[in-house]
């Protein structure tokens, strides 16, 4: 347990922090979600429209520190592969 006040203080930050975070990964796995669902569907158009949502989402996780860059780019670069197979 903390026990000076600086460590209380860092506690309480950390903890609202990872709520904050927390929410974001989800926003993040929706936007991830709709461009998954609309390449099951094969609505190449639909896909390509929720994929140009997710991009700026996914990479404003990146600033935020919710994902590695190299990671977030991978997952743009998948999916935008797999929408372009769908056209």
């Amino acid at each position: 347990m903390a026990n000076s006040p600086q460590s209380k203080k860092r506690a309480r930050q950390n903890e609202r922090r990872a709520l904050v975070n927390q929410s974001r990964r989800s926003r993040i796995r929706t936007f991830l979600r709709k461009v998954e669902e609309a390449i099951a569907s094969g609505d190449h158009a639909a896909a390509a429209e929720a994929l140009k949502a997710a991009q700026p989402e996914v990479m404003r996780g990146v600033n935020k520190g919710i994902f590695h860059k190299n990671t977030a780019s991978r997952k743009i670069s998948r999916l935008a592969a797999r929408v372009k197979a769908l056209g």
